[in-house]
C-alpha cells in the first residue's frame, strides 16, 4: 500500500497520458519558467496560465480536486514569504502594534506576496500533472532525450528507486517495534468481582499503551532513525557493488523513443509559442 502512496503516477486513458513523454517534460518545464519569469503585477497572465493548467487537469481525467489537494504542498513554502508584506514598499496599507513592536503592511509587499503564492501554486500544479500522467521510467527517458546530463538522470533514477527500499526498511523497523511493545493494564481491584466486570476492566485497560514519557519515546525514535541510517548505508554498499558487477555505468537504458511525428512537433511548437507570447505580453505591459 505504501508503494502506491509514494508513486504519483495515475494511469488513465486520456489525451494527456497518451502524449509523448518528451513533450510533457518540455512543456512542464516551459510552463514553470513562464510562471517564474512573469512580472509580479501581471494578473491577467496569471489568470490565463491558471485557465491553461485547469484545462489540462480536466482533460487528463484526474480531476481538479485531485490536483488541488496535492497543490496544498506549496502552502508552507508560501508562508515563508509572508514577512515580505511588512518589509517591502512605500504605500502603507495598515499598521498595528504589539507592545513596543510596530508592524506596517505595504501594498507593494502584499502584491509581491500574492504573486509568489500564485507562482508557487501554478508551478506545483504543472509538476503534479507531469508526474501523475507520466510513468517515472518514461520521464527519465524523456530527460535523457532532451539532453539532461547522464549523471543527473542517474541520480534521479536511483533516488526514486530506493525511496521504496527505505520505506520497506522503515516499515520493518516499525513492525519490529510493535512486536516488542506490550500493553499494560491493572488487575481488577477485587478477585471476587464478577466475570462481566472483569471483562469490562480488561477492555478498558487494553486501551492504555505501554511506554514512558515523551523523552523516552523521542529516544526510541532517534534510535530507529539511526538504525535506518546505518541500514541504508550498508544496503547502498551492497547494491552499488552488485550494480558494478553487472556492468552499470550510470546510463539509464530503456527502449528508445520512436521519432517524433509532425503532429507531435507541431503541438510542442504551438505550446512553446503560446507560453512565449504570454511571457512577452506580461513583460511588455507589466515589466
Amino acid at each position: 500500500m505504501h508503494i502506491h502512496y509514494l508513486d504519483p503516477y495515475r494511469p488513465r486513458s486520456s489525451p494527456v497520458h497518451a502524449l509523448d513523454g518528451r513533450v510533457k517534460f518540455v512543456m512542464a518545464v516551459a510552463f514553470i519558467l513562464t510562471v517564474s519569469l512573469s512580472p509580479e503585477n501581471a494578473w491577467p497572465v496569471y489568470i490565463l496560465l491558471f485557465a491553461l493548467i485547469l484545462s489540462i487537469e480536466i482533460l487528463s481525467g484526474l480531476g481538479v480536486g485531485y490536483v488541488q489537494k496535492r497543490a496544498l504542498l506549496a502552502l508552507p513554502f508560501v508562508l515563508a514569504a509572508f514577512p515580505i508584506i511588512f518589509t517591502n514598499g512605500s504605500n502603507v496599507l495598515f499598521s498595528f502594534s504589539f507592545g513596543s513592536l510596530t508592524l506596517t503592511a505595504y501594498s507593494e509587499g502584499l502584491a509581491r506576496f500574492i504573486s509568489i503564492a500564485l507562482k508557487s501554486w501554478l508551478s506545483i500544479q504543472a509538476a503534479i500533472m507531469m508526474a501523475s500522467c507520466t510513468p517515472f521510467p518514461e520521464l527519465l527517458q524523456a530527460m535523457r532525450s532532451v539532453g539532461i546530463p547522464r549523471l543527473l538522470v542517474g541520480m534521479f533514477g536511483l533516488m526514486w528507486r530506493y525511496i521504496f527500499v527505505l520505506a520497506d526498511e522503515a516499515l520493518r523497523l516499525m513492525r519490529a517495534r510493535a512486536a516488542r511493545s506490550g500493553r499494560r493494564g491493572s488487575q481488577p481491584r477485587s478477585p471476587t468481582s464478577g466475570a462481566g466486570n472483569l471483562q469490562v476492566s480488561r477492555k478498558n485497560n487494553l486501551d492504555i499503551r505501554a511506554g514512558g514519557s515523551i523523552f523516552w519515546r523521542a529516544r526510541v525514535t532517534g534510535g530507529m532513525v539511526g538504525n535506518l541510517f546505518l541500514r541504508a548505508i550498508e544496503r547502498s554498499d551492497h547494491i552499488y557493488s552488485a550494480m558494478l558487477s553487472r556492468g552499470y555505468d550510470g546510463e539509464v537504458r530503456l527502449m528508445p523513443y520512436p521519432p517524433m511525428t509532425n503532429t507531435t512537433r507541431g503541438a510542442l511548437l504551438a505550446g512553446l509559442c503560446g507560453l512565449g507570447l504570454l511571457l512577452i505580453f506580461g513583460i511588455l505591459f507589466w515589466g
